[in-house]
């Protein structure tokens, strides 16, 4: 329950603290003293969008607090999914800068705003005058039935299989896309994929080949390089390995009159067999290179081929050619195999479809029954309230297909008069008709959702005398089941009948206006509702009546 509403430069109102009680309390002022600015207050807590012109004058941000009461409530699973610390006292505070930023908190931690509204909306209904029009609206109709029947595990259920439903119907209409488009693309991919597959490309082969076309278009050159150091080391006549073997030998005749002939011989020796061991190898290799213009040929053929398959491509090696044709084969495949795919997807999306129409009996049933109860109780709470031959039907008819909320449109069907024709309530019903219908509705919710405050904006439009009264009685009996009923009102039948009865007003200085609300007492009170029964003349009547309906109550 709502404890208390702290508001600070919010629009007219500077600074207001006002504690709230249980039950059934009533809100009166005039017209423009500032009731709507508390409502707009609220309604940021509710996680509305904040206007910067709503910053009073000359404030750099405004701040708007309440606490509220909810240990009897059954909220702390919220604050445990939302990773938030629980309390018994839960403070949602919203601050709105002129700069444009806003902030919101639960219990002193930052929240985000869709949060504060899921919170919000849990603590606290407004209901204001616009929300007459939500008879018209088919999503309010089918919203009280789901109440009433407390759909929200089946609705939880059937969202379930209707979101599986949709999500498979846009993968078949993908896929479907896809196929058609893939199958025109059909004999493109399968000769692309022909012509890499003839290629016959291997991994690293382009670097081998570059390399072997760069050997043999220097073959004669290389033989030639090879043969000249072949003979400049081997030679019979200036070679350098007879040369060496010579000094080698005239080295070995000194060891035994030259002692360091010894390591000097060692050393020419190693020289020797190093040379030598060369020598050899030079000789092998000039053996093996050989000019061969066919072999050069198909080199620079198969490199040709492979450089064409890049450019036409657009990459720059081999690897990339392999991975494109790798693609290129699964295309095809899924090309091939894409009518299978489509045919087990439709039975998929059948079966799903299936489970949706299931689950959417489910709810019809429920809607059903609670649509026949609500039209019970609506006749019965309605007859009080000055309609003795109303006529409320709910009607429950069949989608087309099913959609978010199930396969069932509902229509509130309305007559006030004996043997009028039923017709849709906002055709037919008049504004005070329609401020009956939405107070008993309300009256209906509230005893099926354990909804802890209830603030009736001017609900009582259009209605007078006794139906006033009677309007009182019910906003007085929600107000007495464990629950906070605020009521703004400008009918002193209804004012009368709070329990407390608070007072917007206005206050202007020199400077500026300010707006204010304050608890009433009892001399206030009959004050109060003697200035509502006869205007801004006191009269000794008008009070004796404010006096008379305050004793009533």
């Amino acid at each position: 329950m709502l404890r208390s509403l702290y508001i600070q430069n919010y629009a007219l109102i500077e600074q207001l603290d006002i504690r709230l009680e249980n039950g059934f309390s009533v809100i009166t002022g005039e017209t423009g003293a500032g009731k709507s600015i508390i409502l707009g207050a609220i309604g940021l807590l509710l996680g509305q969008r904040a206007d910067v012109k709503a910053i009073r004058r000359g404030a750099s941000k405004c701040i708007i607090e309440a606490r509220f009461e909810i240990a009897a409530y059954g909220m702390q699973p919220f604050f445990e999914a939302n990773d938030l610390e629980y309390e018994d006292e839960c403070i949602l505070r919203r601050e709105v800068y002129a700069s444009g930023k806003s902030r919101a908190f639960i219990n002193d931690t930052p929240a985000s705003l869709a949060q504060m509204k899921e919170l919000g909306e849990m603590l606290i209904d407004v209901h204001s005058q616009h929300q007459n029009l939500l008879l018209n609206k088919e999503g309010f109709q089918l919203n009280v039935l789901d109440i009433l029947a407390h759909n929200d595990g089946a609705l939880s259920v059937y969202a379930d299989c209707y979101g599986s439903w949709k999500k498979a119907q846009q993968q078949l209409e993908e896929l479907i896309a896809r196929a058609e488009r893939d199958k025109a693309d059909e004999d493109y991919v399968r000769f692309q994929l022909e012509q890499l597959e003839e290629a016959n490309l291997t991994a690293g082969e382009q670097e081998e080949l570059e390399q072997e076309a760069e050997l043999l278009s220097h073959a004669e050159d290389i033989k030639a390089g090879l043969y000249r150091v072949g003979q400049g080391l081997s030679a019979d006549e200036g070679g350098l390995l007879p040369l060496l073997n010579d000094c080698l030998s005239t080295m070995q005749s000194m060891r035994k009159v030259y002692p360091a002939a010894e390591e000097l011989s060692e050393r020419l020796e190693s020289s020797y067999i190093e040379l030598k061991d060369i020598a050899q190898e030079v000789a092998g290799r000039e053996e093996e290179v050989e000019f061969n213009p066919a072999r050069l040929d198909e080199v620079n053929a198969r490199l040709n081929l492979i450089y064409t398959l890049q450019q036409k491509h657009r990459v720059s090696t081999v690897d990339e050619l392999l991975a494109l044709q790798e693609e290129y084969a699964s295309r095809l495949s899924a090309i091939t195999s894409s009518d299978d795919q489509i045919e087990d997807l439709k039975q998929q999306c059948a079966n799903l479809y299936n489970k949706v129409k299931q689950q959417a009996a489910v709810l019809t049933e429920s809607r059903v029954a609670a649509a026949r109860e609500v039209e019970k109780q609506m006749a019965s709470r309605l007859v009080p309230l000055g309609m003795p031959n109303v006529r409320f039907q709910v009607e429950v008819g069949a989608r087309k297909e099913p959609g978010v909320h199930g396969a069932d449109t509902v229509s509130f069907l309305f007559s006030a008069n004996k043997n009028g024709t039923l017709q849709s309530i906002s055709s037919v019903a008049s504004g005070g008709e329609i401020a009956r219908v939405m107070l008993s509705l309300k009256a209906m919710i509230a005893g099926a959702v354990k909804l802890p405050t209830i603030v009736f904006d001017e609900i009582d439009t259009g209605v007078s005398g006794e139906i006033a009264d009677r309007m009182a009685d019910i906003m007085q009996e929600m107000g007495d089941s464990n629950r906070q009923v605020i009521s703004i009102t400008h009918l002193p039948q209804i004012a009368a009948r709070g329990r407390v009865h608070y007072k917007v007003y206005k206050e202007d200085n020199e400077n500026e206006t300010n707006s204010h609300i304050r608890r009433l007492t009892d001399e206030e009170r009959v004050e109060e509702l003697a200035h509502m029964l006869s205007g801004a003349t006191l009269t000794e009547a008008a009070l004796n009546n404010a006096r008379a309906l305050l004793g009533k109550a």
